[in-house]
């Protein structure tokens, strides 16, 4: 009889299963424990991932997952390697990270695909027609140029020539050329109707 009383008193002696205890008992599919369990660890859990996250809506979602795989894997819980709170704090923090590397991508592929949708497909025939009036055009108004004016702006634009090799290749001062040039761009640009 001794005994059978001393055995209540053990059992209140030992007080509530830790949380170690109550992963064993998940494992064997208690859900009590479980429930046990979630209370304990939930508080600290939904913290952890707030940090991280900052979304609330979000940090209760991954939390809630945090929970349904202690819930599915405390099986796998292996006391040699941690403490039963660092074990489901490591699987909180790698969901909360993996949901953030999973929103970053998600906004990188929606900001690639708006980049895309804006891009213009060049039409190669609109560009050369737009090009091909744009040389007529110039064309006309070099024509409106005096000769000197005409031969200097050629030379210079089109030749890639030097206001020294054009006074040169044209036997005319120097100062005359760049005078004649200075006209000519002007005429020019008032003929395109351009600001310069």
């Amino acid at each position: 009889m001794d005994r059978a009383a001393a055995m209540p008193q053990e059992a209140s002696q030992e007080g509530p299963p830790g949380l170690e205890e109550l992963l064993r008992r998940v494992a064997r599919g208690d859900e009590e424990a479980f429930n046990r369990v979630y209370d304990l660890i939930s508080p600290t859990v939904y913290g952890l991932v707030r940090r991280i996250l900052r979304d609330p809506a979000q940090s209760e979602e991954v939390a809630q997952e945090v929970l349904v795989e202690v819930w599915r894997s405390a099986c796998r819980y292996d006391p040699r390697r941690g403490s039963p709170q660092a074990w489901v704090m490591t699987m909180a923090h790698r969901r909360a990270v993996d949901r953030v590397r999973s929103e970053q991508a998600a906004s990188d592929r929606d900001a690639r695909a708006a980049a895309a949708g804006t891009e213009r497909p060049y039409d190669e025939v609109a560009e050369e027609a737009t090009n091909t009036l744009e040389r007529e055009r110039v064309r006309r108004c070099l024509d409106n140029l005096t000769e000197i004016q005409e031969q200097s702006v050629r030379l210079a634009f089109y030749g890639g020539y030097s206001y020294r090799e054009v006074a040169r290749l044209l036997s005319t001062p120097l100062g005359t050329v760049k005078t004649r040039m200075r006209d000519g761009l002007i005429r020019l640009r008032d003929c395109l109707g351009v600001e310069w």
